[in-house]
C-alpha cells in the first residue's frame, strides 16, 4: 500500500499470518507468494501508519513544506517475504521507487516502521543497519537487539524483553511464587528470553524454574503431549509462556485435552491481548492469566480514519484494493464477486462495497485503550521528529564533519539516524518518547488480567503497571480487581518447599535448585526469628535461645538461693545453730559459779561458743548472690573463725596436759606458762596469724563473683572464684594443722586420771572436725557451682555442730539434769561412789 510524498516511510506489518511458495523451477518464472489467513490486528497496525502520516502532513508545526507519504508492505508473518520486503523499502528496486533514473536525490524511504517480530527485525536490520538506514520497530522485544554494535540502527518504542522479565520477576515476588515453569518458543525472540529470564531470576534469588521447555514451530503433537504431561506433574501451579499466538493455540488444546488444571498463567506482551485465546473453550483453564501487556494510549481520530476505509480507494494498486477487499470480507461476512463455488448456494452473500463500518460491532474498531497502535504512532512520529529537526539544521552549525547539515535533496540515511538517537517529544497522551543509548524506549508496561465472566464473555483488564525506577522495576497492583480462577479466589501458592518458620534454617536439598530444602530446627544457643532464614545467629553472651529456638532470653541465674529448699535448708541449720550456742552461752552464763564451768578456764570456753556462734553465722555467706563483698569476706571469716575456734580448744588441750605434768613432783613451774594472759596471748596470736593470711589473699588475688557459662549452656551459674589456689590452700591448711595438733594432744591425754577429763571430749570433737574436712575437699572439688558452697556449708554446719555437741552437751547435760555432778569433789574425783 503506497501513498506518494516528498518523503516516503517504510511500514512491515503482519497482515496476513500465513504464506505458500510455489513450486520454482528452472524453466518458470519466480511467483510471488501467496498470503493467506487475513490478520484484522495487523491491518490495524498498518492503518495506524498511515493515519500518523496523514495527522503529521495536516500539522503545521511539524515538517512545513513538506508531504509524508508511505510504503506500507505485508511480512505475511514469514521470513523470507518479511526480508525481501524489507530490501525492496531500502534500495527501490519497484518501479514505484524509482523517483530518477541515476538513483539520487533522497532515498527509496527516511526509514522503516517495523517489523514486529524479533526474527525478522534482527535479519533485516544485520543487513539495513550497514546502510544506517533507520528501523523503528513497534513490537520485537528481543533483548539481543539492544545491541548497538550488532544492531546500530535499529530503534523501538517498545520496551525489550529484558525489561518484561524483569517486571515478570517483580510479580513473582510480590506474590511469593518461588516454584515457576517456564515455555518459550523456538526461535529469537523465545530463546533470548528464556536466557534472559534463567540470568535475571538466579541473580534476584528469589525464585527457582521447574522446568524450562521451548515450544516447536511444527505442529508436532506429540512433543506438546510430552510438554503438558510434564506440566501435570511438576508441582509448580505458576506457567510462564513467552511464545505467539500460534504456539499457545497448540498448546491450549493438549492442555484442555488432557484437562490440566489448577494453573496460574502469565503471559508475555506476545499473546496478553490476542483475541484467538479468549474462547469458552480455552477460559476454564485460562481465566486468571496475568499478562504483560505494552503501554496503553490514546490516538484521538482514528476511529474516524478506520471508519473510512473503502473498497474504491486504492483502484490504482491492485495488492491494495484486494487487501482492503479482504478486509472488507472478513467484516461483513461477504464475498466479492464472483464469489467462491459453492458460496451462494450456502447462504452466503456478496460484497456491493457500499455496506457501513459504523454500523458493524467488530473488535477491529475496538480502539479505545490502543497499545501497538499506540506504538506504531509513536514510531512514525519519532521518525518525523526527526527528520524535522535535521531539516532546522542551519549551515555552519551542524553535527557532522565541517559543521555541515543534512539537507533534503542529498539526505544520507546515518544523518537522519543521528537525529533519531537524540529525539525527544510528548505524545498527546502525556508520554514522553525518546531513546537510550542502546535505541530502546523508556521502560514501562501495563499489567492485564483475564476476566472470565458468567455469561462466558472475557474481558482483559488492567489491575496495574510497572515501569522502570531508579531503585529497579516499580510494580504497582490493583489486587482486589484481580480475578483468581481458583477457590478461594486468592492467589495460588507456588513454592517447591514451604517456607521455614521462626526457628528453623533452610538447608538445600542435594541437587535441587536453591528453592528446595528443608527445615533445619536451630541448634541450642542459636536462634532465627525471620522467615526463611538461611542461617541461625547466636545468642549473646547472657543468653539463650527460647523453646521455639525464634529469640533469645536471657540465660536462667543459678546460685545458692534463700528461697530454693537447698538454701532455706542451710539457712535454717545456720541460724539453729546459732541459736543454740546463744542457749548455751546462756546457760553457761547462769551457771557461770560452777565448778564444771569454771573448770579449765571458763574464758576461753565462753570464747568457744563465740566463735561457734561466728562459725554458724559465716556460713550465711555462702548462701544468696555473689558480690564482691561477700566473695572477698566469706573464706576470710570462716577462716578466722574456725581458727579462733580451734585455737580455743588447742589452748585448752595443752592447758590439761599442762595440768597434769604439774601434779607431778618437780614440775609445778611450768604452769606459769599456761596462765590466763598466756592463754589468751595464744588464741590472740594464733588467730592473727590466720588474719595475715586471709589479707595476704585478698591483696594479691581477691576472691571474686564470676559467670561460670561451663557447667551448663543455657545457664549462668554464679560462684565466687577463689582468686589464689595457693591462698584458699594455706587457709585450710592452717585450720588443718591446728586442727591435727589439737587432736593429737587431745589423744595423748584422754586417758589422763580424772573424773571429768575434758581431753577426751577435745579428742571425739576433733575426730569429727577432722573426719567432717577430709571428707569436705574431694566433695567439693568436685562439686559444680553452687553445690561447691553448699558443701562448704554442710562442712561448716557439721564440723560446727561437732564441736559443739561434742564440747558442750556433756557439760549441759551435768549441768541441767545431773546437777549433783557439777561440784568440786566429783569433777575431782572424790566422793565418786556416791556419783
Amino acid at each position: 500500500m503506497h501513498k506518494p510524498g516528498d518523503v516516503a516511510l517504510g511500514g512491515l506489518f503482519e497482515v496476513h499470518y500465513s504464506s505458500v511458495f510455489p513450486e520454482l523451477t528452472y524453466t518458470s518464472e519466480p511467483h510471488q507468494p501467496s498470503c493467506q489467513g487475513f490478520d484484522p490486528p495487523g491491518f490495524r497496525h498498518a492503518m495506524t501508519m498511515a493515519f500518523s502520516i496523514d495527522e503529521i502532513n495536516k500539522t503545521p508545526n511539524l515538517l512545513p513544506n513538506i508531504t509524508l507519504g508511505y510504503s506500507l508492505y505485508d511480512n505475511c508473518a514469514t521470513l523470507g517475504i518479511g526480508f525481501s520486503a524489507a530490501l525492496s523499502l531500502a534500495t527501490g528496486r519497484e518501479e514505484q521507487f524509482l523517483l530518477q533514473a541515476n538513483c539520487s536525490g533522497t532515498p527509496p524511504v527516511l526509514g522503516i516502521v517495523g517489523d514486529p517480530f524479533s526474527t525478522f527485525s534482527i535479519a533485516t536490520s544485520n543487513v539495513l543497519g550497514l546502510y544506517k538506514l533507520p528501523i523503528v520497530s513497534y513490537f520485537a522485544t528481543c533483548s539481543c537487539l539492544s545491541d548497538r554494535r550488532r544492531f546500530p540502527s535499529f530503534f523501538r518504542t517498545i520496551p525489550s524483553d529484558a525489561f518484561q522479565v524483569r517486571a515478570m520477576i517483580q510479580i513473582l515476588k510480590h506474590f511469593g511464587w518461588t516454584w515457576v515453569g517456564l515455555l518459550v518458543s523456538d526461535d529469537d525472540y523465545g530463546l533470548y528470553a528464556a536466557q534472559s529470564f534463567q540470568t535475571d531470576l538466579a541473580q534476584s534469588g528469589g525464585s527457582c524454574l521447574a522446568y524450562s521447555e521451548i515450544l516447536p514451530w511444527d505442529n508436532d503433537q506429540n512433543e506438546y503431549a510430552r510438554i503438558v504431561d510434564m506440566m501435570k506433574k511438576s508441582t509448580a501451579h505458576v506457567v510462564i509462556v513467552f511464545a505467539p499466538k500460534n504456539h499457545m493455540v497448540q498448546l491450549i488444546e493438549e492442555v484442555v485435552k488432557k484437562n490440566v488444571t489448577g494453573l496460574q498463567w502469565m503471559a508475555s506482551e506476545a499473546w496478553t491481548l490476542v483475541d484467538g485465546l479468549h474462547t469458552p473453550a480455552f477460559m476454564p483453564y485460562l481465566g486468571g492469566t496475568l499478562g504483560i501487556a505494552v503501554r496503553r494510549g490514546e490516538i484521538p481520530g482514528l476511529r474516524d480514519f478506520l471508519l473510512q476505509i473503502r473498497p474504491d480507494l486504492h483502484q490504482n494498486n491492485s495488492y491494495a484494493n484486494n487487501l482492503v477487499n479482504q478486509f472488507w470480507e472478513y467484516t461483513f461476512q461477504c464475498k466479492f464477486a464472483p464469489p467462491p463455488p459453492g458460496w451462494l448456494e450456502a447462504g452466503g452473500a456478496l460484497c456491493t462495497g457500499q455496506e457501513e463500518l459504523k454500523n458493524v460491532d467488530t473488535e477491529f474498531f475496538d480502539i479505545l485503550n490502543p497499545r501497538p497502535e499506540y506504538n506504531v504512532y509513536k514510531a512514525v512520529y519519532a521518525l518525523a521528529y526527526a527528520f524535522h529537526d535535521l531539516l532546522q539544521c542551519e549551515s555552519g552549525r551542524g553535527p557532522f564533519s565541517g559543521q555541515s547539515c543534512g539537507s533534503l535533496q542529498q539526505l544520507e540515511p546515518w544523518q537522519l539516524m543521528y537525529y533519531l538517537q537524540k529525539v525527544n517529544f510528548t505524545t498527546s497522551f502525556g508520554d514522553q518518547v525518546l531513546f537510550d543509548e542502546n535505541g530502546d524506549a523508556l521502560p514501562i508496561y501495563d499489567i492485564m488480567n483475564w476476566l472470565w465472566l458468567p455469561d462466558g464473555k472475557t474481558i482483559v483488564q488492567s489491575v496495574g503497571f510497572v515501569k522502570s525506577a531508579s531503585k529497579g522495576e516499580e510494580v504497582t497492583l490493583d489486587e482486589d480487581k484481580i480475578f483468581w480462577n481458583f477457590e478461594p479466589k486468592e492467589p495460588p501458592r507456588s513454592v517447591c518447599s514451604e517456607s521455614c518458620p521462626p526457628g528453623t534454617r533452610k538447608a538445600r536439598k542435594k541437587g535441587q535448585p536453591v528453592c528446595c530444602y528443608d527445615c533445619i530446627p536451630c541448634s541450642e544457643g542459636k536462634i532465627s526469628n525471620e522467615t526463611d532464614s538461611m542461617e541461625c545467629a547466636s545468642c549473646p553472651e547472657d543468653f539463650w535461645s527460647s523453646p521455639q529456638h525464634d529469640h533469645c532470653v536471657p540465660k536462667k541465674t543459678e546460685f545458692l538461693s534463700y528461697s530454693e529448699p537447698l538454701g532455706i535448708c542451710l539457712t535454717v541449720t545456720s541460724l539453729l545453730g546459732t541459736f543454740i550456742c546463744v542457749v548455751v552461752l546462756g546457760i553457761f552464763t547462769y551457771y557461770r559459779c560452777t565448778p564444771i564451768v569454771r573448770a579449765n578456764n571458763s574464758e576461753l570456753s565462753f570464747l568457744l561458743l563465740l566463735s561457734l556462734k561466728l562459725c554458724f553465722l559465716c556460713s550465711l555467706l555462702f548462701i544468696g548472690h555473689p558480690t564482691l563483698w561477700t566473695c572477698q569476706l566469706r573464706h576470710a571469716a570462716f577462716g578466722v573463725s574456725f581458727v579462733l575456734c580451734v585455737s580455743c580448744i588447742l589452748v585448752k588441750t595443752m592447758v590439761v596436759l599442762a595440768v597434769f605434768r604439774a601434779s607431778k613432783p618437780g614440775a609445778g613451774a611450768s604452769l606459769k606458762w599456761f596462765g590466763a594472759v598466756q592463754q589468751r596471748g595464744t588464741v590472740f596470736v594464733l588467730t592473727c596469724i590466720q588474719a595475715a593470711i586471709c589479707t595476704c589473699w585478698i591483696v594479691s588475688a581477691s576472691p571474686a563473683p564470676y559467670k561460670n557459662t561451663q557447667y551448663h549452656n543455657d545457664k549462668i551459674v554464679y560462684e565466687c572464684v577463689i582468686g589464689s589456689t595457693v591462698g584458699f590452700s594455706v587457709l585450710l591448711g592452717y585450720i588443718g594443722f591446728l586442727a591435727v595438733l589439737s587432736f593429737l594432744l587431745a589423744f595423748l591425754a584422754r586417758n589422763l586420771p580424772d573424773n571429768f577429763n575434758e581431753a577426751k571430749l577435745i579428742t571425739f570433737s576433733m575426730l569429727i572436725f577432722c573426719a567432717v574436712w577430709v571428707a569436705f575437699v574431694p566433695a567439693y572439688v568436685n562439686s559444680p557451682g553452687k553445690y561447691a558452697d553448699a558443701v562448704e556449708v554442710f562442712a561448716i554446719l557439721a564440723s560446727s555442730f561437732g564441736l559443739l555437741v561434742a564440747l558442750f552437751g556433756p557439760k549441759c547435760y551435768i549441768i541441767l539434769l545431773r546437777p549433783e555432778r557439777n561440784t568440786k569433789k566429783a569433777i575431782m574425783g572424790r566422793d565418786i561412789t556416791n556419783i
